[in-house]
């Protein structure tokens, strides 16, 4: 159950038409008014059809404690699918929330919104630091089991690796770019609040989240992503915008890492779970797989590019001259049934675009430094999305015994990011690999998550029987990197926009870079005489402009461009049509409340924008280039 509550100075609805799944209802609920009331706005979800009961106690149980912490008396309930994509049936959905109802009404004031009716509804928040928060519920069944399978479901396949790292003793140290290993409760984090959020995340290994982010409101205003409850949960809708700046992060970072020497391929999105390499490899990668059924086969849809490309390794003839070896794969999509109740908006996904790289080395000693290398390609790729070294933190995860062997090498790592770093080590190897970093994003919720990363696998070569000839002619095993540039591509703009409403929170102005802003120069013409000349204007500009044609008032044209994070706003008026040149209202060097422009001419606000976009991918307007053409999306 998903729960949005909103202390609220009133809250009106009235019903208009109903729907198919509608309950029967009096009059008196046919429109509903309450003062200074706590509004839940509710979605009972599919896996709360297992323990209704216990859905209803732990919602009641959560709205009078927000009841009693706002300190009112007056309660609305009211059903609102909008809160998720995996809603209950409508007869469980009237259960709970009539269940609800009555239970709360022996200690409020309580009136229940009807179900399944189309309503108008007016609502005024207070504004206070409780007056909005939201919760989200998950139950178990009566054997107390929290994964629940219907009849008609498979239970859920589990990798040995995960379940591994759920009983794996942990060392947890931070390591200074001096070499230093301090135990966690002997460092002193001052001046390192971001780490210290990380670390406690990481320990704790509490992944689930109880109240959406920021960035899900700006996935949806800003018209880039959605929830699609036509598919299963984490699976998104992306909008012309959102897919433009997909497309845009897609080709830098396949691009990168094409200049480095990487060979780009494809591979399957499914593959024979009884494959005895596969299965293998199953067991060593702590991930939670889709499996689905065809031809009397048992088959998984990927969660990585890895076997794919181990299997084209396997049929190669390859010597040490042609190592070391890249391929890289964007995968969409790549698969995983992470657990309910860690996805929320672009964060955590069950279906996300990964890309994927892969590097044959002659001995450790190649692995270690083409790992060096791709540490260093990661850091740049970030930076020139936008994540900056100071906006992630790192993890460095090693067995003791590699740690031992290369003590230099791993200090240097945090010499590079000039910052302590986490690490985490074990005794004993779990996985297949003997040495990973990540670098991690942490959002307003201090919840992180993994972008770039780099594994050095010492399993897998064997596993998949890849070979290469060595210089004395004698058959030798590659050691193979594992790397993702970027981390999945959703996960970047997750980013992204959780630091721009970091930023926001701070007073300061939120902004993508000027290279994925779906557009980069909006001209608004003041009435209908200027038109054409905002069209020429227009014209001479080689980036993605749009045309604010519509009616309105300039200042809400404006206004609406600082909405959408417009890095350049253009307004034509009679000065403009006399002299030719223009004023160039420029976010980025903007403060709220005082916009910066300048007077140049289009030639310059070009030369402007080819200057800060010079050598990455580009791609034309995904939309009408008049605004006043254009559909809502949201």
């Amino acid at each position: 159950m998903q729960l949005l509550l909103i202390h609220s100075d009133y809250i009106e609805y009235e019903v208009k038409k109903s729907t198919q799944v509608a309950e029967a209802i009096e009059d008196s609920m046919k429109c509903g008014r309450l003062e200074d009331a706590l509004t839940v706005f509710i979605a009972v979800e599919k896996e709360d059809e297992v323990n209704p009961h216990e859905v209803v106690k732990k919602g009641v149980s959560e709205v009078e404690k927000v009841a009693e912490q706002v300190k009112t008396s007056n309660i609305m309930l009211y059903p609102y699918a909008h809160l998720s994509a995996n809603l209950s049936s409508s007869k469980v959905a009237v259960q709970v929330l009539t269940a609800m109802e009555k239970e709360l009404s022996e200690r409020y004031f309580v009136k229940r919104a009807p179900f399944g009716w189309y309503k108008a509804f007016k609502i005024s928040c207070k504004g206070h630091p409780l007056s909005e928060l939201s919760r989200s519920i998950s139950v178990q069944n009566k054997e107390g089991v929290s994964t629940v399978c219907s009849a008609e479901e498979k239970p859920e396949v589990v990798s040995e690796a995960l379940k591994a790292e759920s009983t794996a003793k942990s060392y947890w140290r931070i390591l200074t770019p001096e070499g230093e290993l301090h135990e966690i409760e002997d460092f002193d984090f001052k001046g390192y609040d971001n780490l210290r959020k990380f670390v406690d995340y990481e320990i704790a290994k509490k992944r689930e989240v109880e109240r959406a982010p920021p960035h899900v409101e700006l996935m949806r205003r800003l018209e880039i992503a959605d929830y699609e409850p036509g598919s299963d949960s984490g699976n998104m809708r992306f909008y012309p915008k959102g897919r433009l700046i997909k497309s845009l992060l897609e080709n830098y970072v396949v691009d990168e890492s094409i200049k480095v020497g990487a060979m780009e391929v494809e591979t399957p999105l499914m593959y024979d779970m009884n494959h005895p390499t596969l299965k293998k490899y199953l067991d060593r990668f702590p991930a939670r797989q889709y499996s689905i059924e065809s031809d009397k086969r048992q088959l998984f849809l990927r969660f990585a590019a890895c076997f794919g490309q181990f299997l084209i390794n396997h049929d190669m003839t390859m010597s040490y001259k042609n190592l070391p070896l890249k391929m890289i794969e964007l995968t969409r999509y790549s698969f995983r049934k992470e657990q309910r109740g860690e996805l929320v908006g672009l964060r955590r996904l069950r279906a996300f675009t990964m890309p994927d790289m892969h590097t044959l080395c002659y001995d450790m000693e190649q692995a270690i430094a083409q790992f060096d290398e791709q540490y260093n390609m990661c850091i740049r790729i970030l930076n020139q999305i936008g994540i900056e070294v100071k906006d992630f933190e790192v993890a460095i995860r090693f067995t003791r015994d590699f740690y031992e062997e290369n003590k230099a090498f791993i200090t240097n790592l945090a010499r590079t990011v000039n910052k302590p770093v986490l690490v985490e080590m074990w005794d004993k190897r779990f996985f297949y690999f003997v040495l990973k970093f990540e670098f991690n994003f942490v959002d307003a919720l201090a919840k992180a998550s993994a972008l770039s990363t780099v594994q050095i696998d010492v399993e897998n070569a064997e596993r998949y029987d890849i070979k290469f000839v060595d210089v004395a002619g004698a058959e030798k095993r590659p050691i193979i990197l594992h790397c993702s540039p970027s981390g999945a591509i959703e996960r970047c703009i997750y980013s992204l926009l959780e630091k721009e409403a970091m930023k926001a929170e701070r007073g300061e102005v939120p902004m993508l870079p000027v290279w994925l802003s779906p557009t980069q120069v909006r001209i608004l013409p003041v009435s209908e005489k200027h038109l054409e000349f905002a069209k020429q204007i227009a014209d001479k500009l080689h980036c993605r402009v749009d045309i604010d044609d519509r009616e309105d008032t300039v200042g809400k044209r404006i206004r609406e461009a600082g909405r959408e994070w417009v890095p350049y706003v253009v307004v034509i008026g009679d000065k403009e049509l006399e002299t030719g040149r223009i004023n160039v209202t420029i976010r980025e060097e903007s403060q709220a409340n005082r916009p910066k422009t300048m007077e140049m001419s289009p030639e310059e606000l070009d030369s402007r924008i080819q200057a800060q976009t010079a050598g990455l991918p580009f791609r034309p307007i995904p939309l009408a280039k008049m605004l006043s053409l254009r559909p809502k999306f949201i």
